[in-house]
């Protein structure tokens, strides 16, 4: 490479946008989300898939709630208290899923509704 091309690459714009917190939030809830609904579609033949789904989208409430009960989170409060609630709501869900007294569709139900108002444009869109 000639130092013109290095130097044009260098300041070229990024490909790329940068993300925002929102943008990254609303990735890793749709992955989750794929993957739960796949699992779902399979948890007959692939419980052990399943169940790590289920474990996975319930990790991801775990950490949605921490955020919201820290003293410095900037949403406002009301919000951050249902955030907590479909948290626990998640948690205590996905244990009667896997014990065979529940389905997984409220649980999508709740994730899509999030990416809903995670959406450019928020509910919206």
């Amino acid at each position: 490479m000639t130092p013109q091309t290095l130097a044009r690459q260098a300041y070229a714009q990024a490909s790329t946008p940068t993300r925002t917190p929102r943008d990254t939030e609303f990735e890793v809830i749709s992955r989750v989300t794929r993957r739960l609904n796949a699992a779902a579609a399979r948890k007959d033949t692939d419980f052990g898939g399943f169940a790590e789904a289920l474990h996975d989208n319930r990790r991801l409430w775990t950490i949605l709630a921490a955020g919201v009960a820290d003293a410095d989170n900037w949403l406002p409060e009301e919000l951050r208290a249902r955030i907590f609630y479909l948290a626990e709501f998640t948690r205590h869900h996905s244990s009667r899923v896997l014990a065979g007294k529940g389905t997984v569709e409220p649980l999508l139900e709740i994730n899509t509704a999030v990416l809903r108002g995670l959406r450019p444009g928020g509910a919206a869109s």
